[in-house]
């Protein structure tokens, strides 16, 4: 019973990969429970494809034919002091390649290397299990270190528009690998099964300071949640499938004091998940992303789909 309950908690709290390339921090703890004491390790992946240009909402012709494909890969390792409170450790690894116009020329680009560094602790502040029934509930809380390249913030203080020219909607503040900031991450999840049926559900809130270039970007709401079902389910290894629900809400940042008109964006997805456990060891966790609305402030490139994965082992 104890080795079914923990690969229920481990591949039924899956959807952590949130919207924002920047903001969101992947939590094993949050996404797969508390599966005892010891450490963890493993990694995360999450790429997004913006390929449709938006002007306040409504898709414009792109006639430089923009694209921004964006590959966000976490390393992670945790650490469970007990049962119900442990830490995690998360290293980004960022690559991003671009096309977008410069005046009446192209530009074409790639930019890679580590992201801001993130340490996060997490409490279950909830475990209630039967054999038909289970529910918890974990919040975390932690912070992030600005370790990652924010050099690309340089071309808010020269961004000119060409009278006739194709405007571009890839702004220094999409291609940065850092933000220049220290900030705070508060998060919380939840996790109840029925038998074999399941709803999950958590969200995260990033709480930004200013940083390089008189730059902030702007607090960052993200959530997910939906029902699954066990396809498989036994001592040995659990098979689920899922219809998750995700969104992300971020008001306008502020550079040099001024409210930057092509940043702010609510977005809401749909899209199915797949989730796996062998043993109490190995989860793993596959989701396809599509957007179903998108709001977005002035010019911006925004996502036609996401591909979100994820692989943690337990010692």
């Amino acid at each position: 019973m104890k080795k079914v309950c923990s690969a229920v908690l481990a591949v039924a709290c899956a959807p952590s990969l949130l919207a924002c390339d920047i903001c969101a921090v992947y939590s094993a703890a949050q996404a797969h429970g508390e599966i005892g004491k010891g450490f963890s390790a493993g990694v995360a992946e999450q790429f997004t494809h913006f390929g449709t240009l938006q002007d306040s909402g409504n898709e414009v012709p792109d006639e430089a034919n923009q694209h921004l494909d964006s590959s966000v890969s976490q390393l992670f390792v945790g650490y469970n002091f007990s049962e119900r409170f442990g830490v995690q450790l998360n290293l980004p690894v960022i690559h991003r390649s671009f096309k977008r116009p410069e005046g009446f020329e192209t530009d074409r680009g790639t930019e890679s290397g580590i992201g801001d560094v993130s340490l996060i602790g997490h409490y279950q502040l909830i475990h209630r299990e039967r054999m038909d029934r289970t529910f918890t509930w974990t919040v975390i809380g932690g912070i992030k270190l600005p370790t990652g390249n924010s050099d690309r913030l340089k071309e808010e203080l020269d961004e000119v528009e060409v009278p006739g020219a194709p405007e571009s909607g890839i702004h220094g503040h999409d291609l940065a690998l850092g933000s220049g900031s220290v900030d705070g991450i508060v998060g919380t999840g939840m996790f109840a099964r029925f038998g074999r049926g399941f709803f999950s559900a958590n969200a995260q809130y990033a709480i930004r300071t200013e940083g390089r270039l008189d730059y902030q970007y702007a607090n960052d709401f993200t959530w997910a949640g939906g029902p699954g079902a066990f396809l498989m389910f036994d001592e040995e290894q659990t098979l689920a499938l899922q219809f998750v629900v995700s969104g992300e809400t971020k008001p306008r940042d502020k550079f040099q004091g001024e409210r930057a008109e092509d940043t702010g964006i609510t977005a809401v997805y749909l899209g199915p998940q797949i989730n796996y456990t062998w043993s109490d060891k190995l989860s793993a966790e596959l989701g396809l992303d599509l957007p179903v609305s998108i709001q977005n402030t002035a010019l911006q490139m925004v996502p036609d789909w996401r591909v979100r994965a994820a692989v943690t082992w337990h010692f």
